[in-house]
């Protein structure tokens, strides 16, 4: 048996997708120089928490890491999904959201239909939280030929920074493809739906959030419904705090997607909270305002999708068969261009990038790699 060629890669960037097109595409991977020059160098815990995450899907893949954290084999193998039986915690470093997208992506393409829960944080202010994923992101997939049977997020408890205690169970189906999309008209908003939530502190909190939200949506849109989710005991988590996500429905079946939350930091000295730590969550009016304020500017970037799902967009048209797929988006994120670069080094693909000279939308055309799951014939 031949020796392994890995693709040598450097740096800590772009680790989920690395990880995940690695294994779509069947290429070990070296990555070297891990936060080399940093105080704390090598892999943080979300990350090898992922890589094991990665390892409960699969079957037969190999990771090697150096002492130091700095250095990463990996090999990939068979994705195989299926109903785990055990949950995976994915640790209060990173919330749920983080391991949601590629762990999503990766198991369309699965022998088996997956059915896992995660443990952790369900809401916070880093990562997309799995009120955006159930209300914005499934649909997306939709979009692109993902069958609705099977695929949910059922949010069983919240949890909250600094100490977690959330628990979500994912479903995800598996598809023989993807389907080609030609997605450029963003449509007229026509509704906007929202879901707030407190856990550990008074529902007045939300009622605050609420109304100072709909101060700023309703003269604009009269269709706007946001509905309170308030946990106690177990279902609370174990932080208080609370927060909301806010969703634009357009009338050519865009969702546009913004989230927030608030809780109490983790003391530097202790692992417990101040006795005061409810006082000291931001007021529920300022978020209000903050978040309807910042679904507002999404929506007027005159896109497809948010800022937060370029990356996720650019994924799936680039999994699609060998087939022409076309979209449009607002300026083009950070994360955006990473993905694309990604798609690039991994897949071969560049897409067409062309600047809508009439607004700041920016127009995208690509070549599907021709992604089939070839494990399973799906009808």
């Amino acid at each position: 048996m031949g020796k392994t060629a890995y693709k040598r890669l450097k740096g800590s960037q772009s680790f989920r997708q690395r990880l995940l097109l690695s294994t779509l595409s069947s290429t070990p991977i070296l990555i070297e120089d891990i936060r080399a020059d940093e105080t704390w160098p090598g892999l943080r815990n979300h990350e090898i928490s992922l890589l094991r995450l990665f390892e409960t899907v699969c079957d037969d893949c190999h990771v090697e890491i150096n002492e130091t954290g700095t250095k990463l084999k990996y090999k990939p193998g068979t994705i195989m999904g299926g109903r785990q039986h055990s949950a995976h915690d994915c640790g209060v470093s990173r919330s749920i959201g983080y391991f949601l997208e590629p762990l999503i992506v990766l198991c369309l393409f699965a022998k088996q239909p997956l059915t896992i829960r995660l443990k952790g944080i369900t809401n916070d202010s880093k990562d997309p939280s799995v009120d955006t994923f159930k209300s914005t992101t499934l649909p997306i997939l939709k979009r692109f030929g993902v069958p609705s049977e099977g695929l949910e997020i059922k949010v069983e408890s919240r949890g909250l920074p600094p100490n977690g205690g959330g628990e979500v169970l994912l479903s995800v189906p598996v598809v023989q493809s993807l389907t080609a999309v030609s997605w450029i008209d963003e449509g007229f908003v026509r509704k906007i739906r929202g879901t707030s939530f407190s856990t550990r502190v008074s529902v007045q909190f939300e009622y605050g959030m609420i109304k100072a939200a709909r101060g700023i949506i309703n003269p604009l849109v009269s269709d706007v419904h946001i509905f309170s989710d308030h946990r106690s005991g177990p279902e609370a988590g174990n932080s208080p705090g609370y927060g909301i996500s806010l969703v634009a429905e357009t009338t050519s079946g865009c969702f546009i997607s913004v989230d927030t939350a608030v809780s109490q930091v983790r003391d530097d000295d202790t692992s417990g909270l101040a006795d005061d730590a409810k006082r000291d969550l931001m007021p529920p009016d300022d978020i209000g305002v903050g978040i309807a304020s910042a679904l507002l500017g999404e929506i007027a970037q005159s896109g497809v999708v948010d800022s937060t799902h370029q990356g996720l967009l650019f994924l799936l048209c680039a999994l699609c068969p060998q087939d022409v797929s076309k979209v449009r988006v607002g300026k083009l994120s950070q994360h955006g261009v990473e993905t694309l670069r990604n798609l690039r080094d991994f897949l071969d693909l560049k897409f067409i990038i062309k600047p809508d000279p009439n607004s700041q939308s920016v127009f995208l055309k690509c070549i599907g790699y021709g992604m089939k799951n070839l494990s399973r014939k799906v009808s």
